[in-house]
């Protein structure tokens, strides 16, 4: 499992111990025998067994160890934002020198040639048509005559939430989405007050604070980008909602409230 918090000026990645079995954790084992080690130097004590000792020096040692030594990395938040600015300040231009406002079309797994990535359109006129499979070129960043194709920010960790799920989000419908993904944030540690709600060909999602919200309002800096791409959270989620409808998707609008620091974000499930 991963756990990401928020800890001051950095993101603590957490790499969990996997699972023993389906009724306990490496954690579990690690209490247990921390206890059996007090246990045995206690009884050695009483009964004066230099062997119960020993065994129960072993056991203490290696549950304290095991409890206390998790792998876990450091991110600064500011690294993560550069990068994030940096790709956004990119995708600017390229947006800037085509001279396009349109929004950016998440492709659903059935146009692509890798079902299992994701891939953004960005149309060259209001009413170009989606191209098809064999129209879109294997580079993820390229542009043609239809418009634009753009790896979407979000690509990554969309991937991450697969992994966390052990499924791909093609394997999910829209509701199970809306039921699944507020409980996985919650258990990576990126929000706790995620809500989707789903009907009428548009996805709204709401959630309170979550340790993406610096880096989302760093690239509404650049307009044209967020307004077309969305940021990295946003696009992610658009991700996962395009291969779970099988239909492209657009992000219509993102809001974030500074004064009870909610963020809302509006989906377009698009019929083709």
């Amino acid at each position: 499992m991963v756990a990401v918090q928020k800890k001051g000026k950095y993101l603590e990645i957490e790499f969990g111990w996997p699972k023993l079995s389906s009724a306990g954790t490496i954690k579990v084992v690690s209490l247990s025998m921390l206890i059996l080690g007090l246990t045995a130097l206690l009884a050695s004590a009483i009964f004066d067994s230099y062997v119960t000792a020993f065994v129960g020096l072993g056991l203490t040692f290696w549950g304290v160890l095991f409890l206390v030594i998790t792998p876990t990395k450091y991110v600064k938040l500011e690294l993560l934002t550069a990068a994030s600015s940096s790709e956004a300040a990119n995708t600017e231009k390229m947006l800037n020198l085509a001279e396009t406002n349109h929004k950016g079309v998440y492709l659903p797994p059935k146009l692509l040639r890798d079902h299992l990535s994701s891939l953004i359109f960005v149309p060259a006129t209001e009413n170009e048509a989606l191209p098809k499979r064999e129209e879109i070129p294997e580079e993820k960043t390229l542009g043609t005559p239809q418009g634009m194709f753009l790896t979407p920010p979000g690509l990554a960790l969309s991937k991450l939430f697969e992994e966390e799920m052990g499924k791909s989000f093609t394997r999910l419908n829209l509701n199970q989405v809306a039921k699944e993904l507020p409980s996985l944030l919650d258990e990576l540690g990126i929000t706790k007050t995620a809500l989707i709600d789903v009907g009428g060909g548009k996805v709204i999602f709401e959630t309170g604070k979550y340790i993406f919200n610096d880096l989302c309002l760093e690239t509404q800096k650049f307009k044209r980008t967020h307004d077309t791409v969305g940021c990295p959270f946003s696009s992610a989620i658009a991700c996962a909602l395009a291969k779970a409808s099988g239909k492209p998707v657009t992000i219509e609008k993102e809001e974030h409230n500074p004064n009870n620091e909610t963020t809302t974000i509006i989906y377009q499930i698009l019929e083709e």
